[in-house]
């Protein structure tokens, strides 16, 4: 019973985060867009978007430092804490110079595959190539790498 919790539980929160991409703008490319050109037609109408996000998840952090455990579960799956190395600040750049060329980032990527647009096909393919490229040439470091010219 735990388990098919845990799943309906990810089953609806990942429905409801998709149609928050959705009624807010995020799965279309050019508003994305003209939200990160900060130097000509600016819109900064994601601006409230992701200060909703922000607001939601710091009510969510503050939840979780009062509870034992999740409603669904023994314990907190919580990523380790791992400094800031060169392989983030890369990863964080390809990232941001994605976002800014396709207009898309993955999650609403995902939730834009709804519309069967062929771009957004070609964009998630593209992307899923990409990871497994990643994963199979790209060796996991066995100690973080430390970013250049920090002390």
């Amino acid at each position: 019973m735990n388990r098919m919790m845990q799943i309906l539980t990810a089953l609806v929160s990942g429905a409801v985060f998709g149609l928050g991409l959705s009624l807010s703008g995020m799965l279309d490319p050019t508003r994305v867009r003209g939200f990160l050109d900060v130097g000509g037609g600016w819109d900064p109408s994601l601006a409230f978007v992701l200060g909703g996000a922000v607001m939601v998840a710091f009510a969510g952090m503050a939840m979780r430092r009062r509870l034992q455990h999740p409603a669904f579960d023994d314990s907190f799956n919580l990523p380790a804490t791992t400094p800031i190395d060169t392989r983030l600040i890369l990863g964080s750049a390809i990232f941001g110079v994605g976002w800014g060329m396709a207009g898309l980032c993955p999650g609403p990527a995902l939730a834009s595959l709804s519309l069967g647009l062929a771009p957004v096909v070609l964009f998630v393919g593209t992307m899923l190539a990409g990871m497994v490229v990643h994963d199979r040439l790209v060796p996991k470091p066995m100690t973080p790498t430390p970013v250049v010219g920090a002390s």
